[in-house]
């Protein structure tokens, strides 16, 4: 098991998922264009949500190869890493506006399994990261995310307390 990998890991990971809430405190609704344009499917519900903006994933995925030449690893990853976990919070906004869940509304797990593993599993195609490192990886995000989350929000970063 590397330790290490499993941390920088945690880092792409928070800078990432971090950058959209830190970005829209910076601009406002200045650039927010929704990713989804939009669109509502059959069941009348948003695609996405409006909440899910060209700037949040544009930026998560800068922010994440910004930050990975600092902790030693390549930019790209960074990227990869961040780009895998922004799709894996579209994949619960679109799953929770399917399950007619308003935007930025709570679903433990659903909000930070899917941000981690997509994130981590989108890394492993450029750097050998083994099931032990996923799972940690994986359950270590969703314990924290829990816990910053509501340190956010009491700094008046996020808009809900999780």
């Amino acid at each position: 098991m590397n330790l290490a990998l499993i941390l920088q890991l945690l880092v792409l990971l928070t800078v990432a998922n971090s950058a959209p809430v830190v970005i829209k405190r910076i601009f406002g609704g200045a650039f927010a264009w929704p990713l989804d344009f939009d669109c509502r499917l059959r069941d009348g519900e948003p695609l996405l949500g409006k909440s899910k903006t060209l700037r949040g994933v544009a930026g998560a995925i800068f922010c994440g190869a910004v930050a990975a030449p600092p902790i030693g690893l390549d930019w790209r990853i960074g990227a990869l890493t961040a780009a895998g976990s922004m799709a894996g919070d579209l994949t619960s906004s679109f799953i929770k506006r399917r399950l007619r869940m308003r935007s930025s509304s709570m679903a433990r797990g659903l909000d930070q399994i899917p941000e981690a593993l997509f994130g981590v599993l989108a890394a492993r195609a450029a750097i050998p990261i083994g099931v032990a490192e996923i799972v940690i990886v994986t359950l270590v995000f969703f314990c924290g995310q829990v816990i910053v989350s509501r340190g956010a929000h009491a700094m008046g970063l996020r808009d809900e307390p999780y």
